[in-house]
């Protein structure tokens, strides 16, 4: 058997001032055929997972393209083009194929292409033709457009978010796509969608329980795979909205009755789903009125949803407070960081740091601080796997420690600190630039986790959101947004 396989993906803010260009996909992860081997980034991963199977049972694996680009504004219509053209072209020179595995992130907008990753496998069936298998595994922020399924034998999302099941899904959509490759099975796929349009965490609450429901029903005899796509909502897209997918065993009754059913549950439980969160004052006065660590999210300011990472919002009011006993990460801010190695560790200085982007960064900071820690092409844990962020530096003011970096990526764990010689359990209040993704590494350390909407480019308030594109109904929005579907 011949497996062709390939990675593609950035998560598009439609809101980001931020250009997504072809030196983006070559910042974070662009590997010519040798992904399995070299991309430094989770969504890679399933290509070693599939590698490995592959390898095991003796098949032929030909690799094309592994590109993602850190989460950002329109990709270059251009930019799009050239990585999908050297993945078709790939595909092309590697006929025939009896299988193709896609890890796609699904959120990706290129300009002239509102859904680019539908576009690559729409293409990809046409070439490949229909009796060759495709399996694809999706972020489960994908918007799950018609041809995101249609062209696919097989489709599955992350079940977990933060996504700490990347490789355990990526094991599924291997299984599956190869049973159905090698006749064992006759997948079915049903997808229903039910109007929900917000982040959804899966580390407690409803949430959890809805993991765990599907969890059961793939238990049953049958069905194959339960996943539930949430869609990215800084995404500006008509297809914008969560979607159930469920696949069974040659029963196309079942999987639409099974989808429904789901999707009717996720609505029955949405007020319980309500996001909350708390403005930057509310949060700060909890804080301070709590016994530590108390962990603050700036989710309004989040790199992997688009935004510049170096917004000073919460920064300027802990110093307007007169605050202490406060670190806060990380800021992407390349100048601060160079004036910092050239001074190094011990020396005092005059910084500015942060506000460079723009509105949604705020204003600039002026801080009189000292280098306390440096580290060159430092990486952080995320999701299991070390993601690179650069140069990182550590520096101190007058009772708060600022965490610096130079390529652009959210707090996703707490030794983006600690190798830096900081330990945030240490500390009172820690305030980290994430929406959801830093929970796993931080909540062991936290008595208390608070999730703030302020200023900012990845704002998760939908119904703040300047749409113009979403088809409505959907909730928040809208509470008749299941009704109409």
């Amino acid at each position: 058997m011949h497996l062709f396989m390939a990675c593609l993906g950035t998560e598009t803010n439609s809101f980001s001032p931020i250009p997504t260009g072809l030196q983006e996909f070559e910042d974070t992860m662009l590997c010519h055929g040798d992904g399995a081997a070299n991309g430094q980034h989770p969504i890679a991963e399933p290509l070693r997972v599939w590698r490995r199977l592959a390898e095991v049972r003796q098949m032929r694996v030909t690799e094309s393209l592994s590109a993602f680009a850190e989460p950002g504004g329109v990709t270059a219509g251009a930019t799009y083009e050239q990585l999908r053209d050297e993945i078709l072209e790939d595909l092309r020179n590697a006929l025939p194929i009896d299988l193709i595995l896609l890890s796609l992130h699904g959120a990706m907008i290129a300009d002239g292409y509102v859904d680019a990753e539908g576009d690559l496998l729409r293409r990809a069936r046409e070439l490949a033709g229909p009796d060759v298998t495709i399996g694809v595994e999706y972020d489960l922020h994908v918007h799950l457009t018609e041809d995101k399924t249609r062209p696919a034998d097989i489709v599955v999302t992350y079940k977990e978010y933060p996504h700490t099941d990347i490789g355990k899904r990526a094991r599924e959509v291997f299984d599956l796509a190869h049973g159905t490759a090698s006749g064992t099975i006759t997948p079915t796929i049903a997808v229903r969608r039910c109007g929900i349009n917000a982040y959804l965490p899966t580390t407690s609450g409803a949430m959890r329980a809805f993991v765990e429901e599907m969890q059961r029903l793939e238990s049953e005899d049958g069905v194959l795979s339960v996943s539930l796509a949430h869609g990215f909502p800084h995404g500006d897209v008509p297809d914008l909205a969560a979607r159930v997918v469920v696949i069974t065993e040659n029963d196309p009754a079942r999987a639409s009755s099974l989808a429904s059913g789901l999707a009717e549950k996720l609505w029955a439980t949405r007020e319980a789903l309500r996001p909350r969160y708390l403005t930057i004052d509310e949060a700060l006065d909890v804080a301070v009125a709590s016994e530590g660590p108390i962990v603050l999210a700036d989710t309004s300011d989040n790199a992997g949803c688009g935004a510049a990472n170096d917004s000073t919002f919460i920064l300027r009011r802990i110093l307007e407070r007169g605050l202490t006993n406060v670190v806060t990460a990380n800021y992407w801010d390349p100048i601060a960081v160079r004036f910092c190695l050239a001074a190094g560790v011990g020396a005092a200085l005059q910084l500015r740091l942060g506000g460079k982007v723009g509105p949604d960064s705020g204003d600039p900071v002026d801080l009189s601080v000292r280098v306390m820690g440096i580290k060159r092409d430092a990486t952080q844990t995320f999701n299991g796997f070390q993601v690179r962020i650069g140069d990182a530096v550590w520096v101190q003011s007058d009772g708060i420690d600022v965490i610096l970096n130079t390529h652009r990526f959210q707090t996703g764990h707490p030794d983006i600190m600690t190798q830096l010689g900081l330990d945030p359990a240490t500390r009172h209040i820690v305030v980290v630039k994430s929406t959801q993704h830093f929970y796993a590494g931080f909540a062991p350390i936290a008595r208390r986790v608070i999730y703030i909407a302020g200023p900012g480019t990845s704002n998760p308030d939908t119904l703040a959101l300047g749409y113009r594109h979403v088809e409505r109904p959907f909730w928040p929005r809208d509470e008749d947004a299941f009704a109409t579907n």
